[in-house]
């Protein structure tokens, strides 16, 4: 069984995906965040480096489903492939950020691998606030995303929204992480972990 978690920068995807992995004994497969050669430049220079970035990512994630669906293993997944090509490309794009060669260069590669991986069996998508996003980035204090524009986190907010509401390739639980710690909270915790049970169980 493949899970998959979705979410705006600062929504918490990575921290549920560790917690999940932990509680179900699923592997967890993470964005490759700290190895990323292009993240540092791209926030420096966005319209030089969007394309470049956009490529390694879509490499990265495609590589790493296919390792998940070849071992066999229950697996949970920190951000999506599809997030890659309907939420961040689309923006930078939209933003003047990538050229319309470099986007519809992108679009056709993502259309091939899309056609090789498939959905996966549970979507989660992590609903956030812009306040609470901020909030969350400055508290992990990653030095890169330091430039994020509010403005930029808006945009892919707004993506995230209009590519949720039509998504229709799987099973789909959303969380709104606003009112929630599911971090310090035991409680909230485990009414998320009660609503993936009834999820995989199909009780709903």
């Amino acid at each position: 069984m493949q899970v998959a978690i979705a979410g705006n920068i600062g929504a918490g995807k990575t921290t549920l995906t560790k917690m999940l992995a932990k509680h179900f004994k699923w592997e967890p497969h993470f964005e490759d965040v700290v190895d990323n050669p292009y993240l540092d430049d791209f926030y420096h220079s966005m319209d030089r480096w969007s394309f470049n970035l956009q490529i390694y990512f879509l490499n990265s994630r495609f590589r790493q489903v296919l390792q998940m669906k070849e071992s066999g293993k229950n697996t949970i997944q920190d951000r999506t492939i599809y997030e890659d090509a309907h939420i961040f490309a689309p923006n930078l794009h939209g933003m003047g950020l990538m050229s319309n060669r470099d986007y519809e260069n992108y679009k056709q590669l993502f259309e091939l691998m899309e056609g090789l991986v498939g959905a996966p069996d549970l979507l989660i998508y992590l609903r956030s606030s812009i306040p609470n996003l901020v909030g969350q980035i400055h508290k992990r204090g990653r030095e890169y995303e330091n430039s994020i524009s509010i403005d930029y986190l808006n945009k892919l907010n707004e993506r995230y929204e209009e590519w949720i509401s039509g998504y229709t390739k799987g099973k789909l639980l959303i969380i709104d992480v606003d009112p929630i710690n599911f971090v310090d909270n035991p409680e909230d915790l485990g009414q998320i972990i009660n609503r993936i049970d009834a999820e995989i169980n199909g009780l709903f």
